[in-house]
């Protein structure tokens, strides 16, 4: 098995558009030290079970915190977070 929860953790990173995105999709105002903050968070405190690579990306669903993450998995780059629907 992979370890991805290290890896992102030790390379994580953020664009500028990024931040905004965050803060629209999960209707918050946060600022990026703070979504930054949030977001290592959330990856820290997933199980790595609820972590799933397809394609070129990794996906991460926190149930507890009702959010999944989207992160490239070559670049460990922030891609966006989404709010969880009945439907994840």
């Amino acid at each position: 098995m992979n370890n991805f929860k290290e890896e992102i953790l030790s390379k994580i990173c953020y664009t500028n558009l990024v931040y905004e995105r965050i803060n629209k999709k999960l209707n918050i105002e946060l600022s990026k030290d703070k979504i930054e903050e949030m977001i290592f968070a959330i990856i820290k405190e997933t199980d790595e079970t609820e972590y799933q690579k397809i394609g070129k990306n990794i996906y991460i669903i926190n149930y507890e915190k009702n959010v999944k993450l989207t992160i490239n998995a070559n670049t460990n780059r922030i891609i966006t977070a989404d709010k969880l629907n009945n439907k994840s």
